[in-house]
């Protein structure tokens, strides 16, 4: 019988080009910073974050490097609609990742633009 091993890297980001989930979609895996969200599908417009860990992190920013002002969440979340989400602005950027990032760690993310060591940035 032949053994079949995989490796699943969490967290697990699938975003989609519509609201509601629908439309096309990507999946990215692993610790990640998305700069521009207008350079996948022309924008996009609905997610889905998964991750086995409490501590994973997803961070939505207002304007793009991850400038502006943002929310934190923590765990899996789907979130059916990025218009409007942030005190009335759009998501802009964001940063999906396994870890546990504190607020000091994202208000220098914030103010700098400049990811942890070992993100891949898009």
């Amino acid at each position: 019988m032949l053994q079949v091993n995989a490796l699943v890297t969490y967290p697990r980001l699938t975003v989609y080009s519509e609201e509601n989930f629908f439309g096309a979609r990507q999946t990215y895996r692993g610790n990640l910073g998305i700069t521009n969200l207008e350079s996948i599908f022309d924008g996009i417009e609905s997610l889905r974050f998964f991750s086995t860990s409490p501590n994973a992190t997803l961070i939505v920013f207002s304007q793009r490097n991850f400038g502006g002002r943002y929310i934190v969440y923590r765990g899996s979340r789907s979130l059916r609609d990025l218009d409007d989400l942030i005190r009335g602005n759009d998501v802009e950027s964001l940063i999906s990742t396994n870890q546990r990032l504190t607020a000091a760690q994202i208000r220098i993310i914030n103010n700098t633009g400049r990811l942890p060591r070992g993100y891949r940035r898009l």
